[in-house]
């Protein structure tokens, strides 16, 4: 067994299987830790723009990456047109930038305040370089390799779903630049911080709320007492 096969065949299995038990283990000992440990009450000016820019910008690149998941050739078929392909290579990097901005003045803050260093783990730094290297690998990606959306659907996809299948072929990412495979890699390793950080809390976002029927809100004040003039 080669490295290349043990990173790319072996390696992935090893985080998605720690990733199920661990979490599994930490709902059913302690199901009120899944929580992202917020630091609002902190700063929360800063706070604001940093989550605003990362979220909505991870979000859109996570939407995007399962979009061509799911629809690869759909995605291929897109590409076909060059202002198609433009369209969505620039979205794509708009929204990686945001995300690596937000994150950026997320780490910011969080390390530059005295009081949020208190309530910051060994945990929390290993998932921050983490998340770093994973945005900032994807953005070296958009810049120096174009055209990622179209490569990703015929060589990165492939690769996933045969990880999902029990038969991965390492051989689809193999000559991949050493970028992208630095971003793939990552991937699974995130995904094995995920029992282990507050990366958890992303497991607990309130979507029922979506169907949840609307709430209805009423106000009762007392009728204030005039007494004589």
């Amino acid at each position: 067994m080669t490295f290349s096969d043990f990173m790319f065949g072996v390696f992935p299995y090893m985080c998605i299987i720690i990733a199920i038990v661990a979490t599994t283990w930490r709902y059913v000992t302690d199901k009120f830790s899944y929580s992202s440990l917020s630091s609002q009450f902190l700063e929360n000016r800063k706070l604001f723009w940093g989550s605003i820019t990362w979220h909505y910008g991870i979000l859109g690149i996570l939407t995007a990456h399962l979009v061509g998941f799911l629809i690869p050739s759909s995605i291929l078929w897109w590409n076909m047109e060059p202002l198609r392909l433009y369209i969505l290579e620039t979205t794509g990097f708009v929204l990686g930038l945001m995300a690596l901005v937000g994150l950026i003045l997320l780490i910011i803050r969080r390390f530059s305040s005295s009081r949020l260093k208190v309530a910051t783990s060994n945990m929390d730094k290993i998932l921050y370089i983490s998340l770093f290297t994973q945005v900032l690998t994807g953005v070296l990606t958009a810049i120096f390799y174009r055209w990622g959306s179209s490569w990703y659907s015929g060589f990165a996809v492939p690769y996933l779903w045969s990880i999902f299948e029990l038969r991965p072929d390492v051989t689809l990412v193999n000559n991949l630049p050493l970028t992208v495979q630095i971003h793939i890699l990552n991937a699974f390793f995130l995904l094995f911080l995920l029992p282990f950080t507050r990366l958890v809390h992303i497991l607990s976002v309130p979507i029922k709320y979506i169907w949840r029927p609307h709430q209805v809100v009423r106000w009762n004040r007392r009728k204030q007492i005039l007494g004589p003039f």
